[in-house]
């Protein structure tokens, strides 16, 4: 039990430093527009590959319903924005879909 301690210790140490590393040496350092623009597409593209494939297979009976809540949710976060709306109307969406159509 004496030695979990240390080793807490050495893991929190281990995973922090390469999250410090970049601020410590890079701080000054201008990112080209290319670079920083590549960098902001990462989180979408990952949110995409979560995502994406659970919504093909919640409706297994019906995708078209699910196509149709995830197309809801592109275009009203594309001019409106945010997250909270968009995430509850596809889910009406597909929600009345599933009702009426099915």
């Amino acid at each position: 039990m004496d030695s979990v301690i240390p080793l807490i210790f050495g893991m929190a140490a281990v995973t922090y430093g390469p999250r410090l590393a970049p601020f410590l040496f890079f701080s000054d350092m201008k990112v080209p527009k290319i670079v920083d623009a590549f960098l902001k597409s990462i989180p979408v593209a990952a949110i995409g590959a979560l995502i994406i494939p659970g919504v093909m297979t919640a409706t297994p009976d019906m995708p078209a319903a699910a196509l149709i809540g995830m197309g809801f949710t592109l275009v009203y976060g594309f001019f409106r924005g945010g997250i909270i709306v968009p995430v509850l109307g596809s889910v009406g969406v597909t929600y009345l879909v599933l009702t009426f159509a099915g």
